[in-house]
């Protein structure tokens, strides 16, 4: 069973930023995410990466204000949000799984394994 760490999380203020971070240890993915879900939502897609093009994909809510980008050797993926506001307020987590390029999108069922959440809250 392959377990992703996530780290990062935290409380800020609207304006603020914060890098969200997930180890995929032992596990040979090249499609990578990251999803949030507040309460009562759907877990709804943030940022995809195709690891073998450095391909990005955005959620519409965060394009401009959001950044995901890999490290191979630390096999470890990074979200970093900035100037955040209360509407982003959720709990995050990152996704990892094996695709070819056309299969590597923003659904949730794209995606093998999945990280514990770390909870981002914004205040106004």
């Amino acid at each position: 069973q392959v377990q992703l760490v996530e780290s990062g999380g935290g409380s800020v203020q609207a304006g603020g930023s914060l890098r969200l971070s997930c180890a995929i240890p032992g596990y040979n993915s090249n499609c990578l995410g990251w999803f949030r879900q507040a309460p009562g939502e759907n877990r709804k897609g943030v940022a995809t990466i195709y690891t073998p093009a450095g391909r990005t994909v955005y959620g519409d809510s965060v394009k401009g204000r959001a950044t995901i980008f890999h490290d191979n050797a630390k096999k470890t993926v990074y979200l970093q949000m900035n100037n955040l506001q209360p509407g982003d307020t959720a709990m995050y987590y990152c996704a990892a799984g094996f695709r070819s390029s056309s299969l590597c999108y923003m659904a949730p069922g794209v995606f093998d394994y999945w990280g514990q959440g770390s909870q981002v809250t914004v205040s106004s």
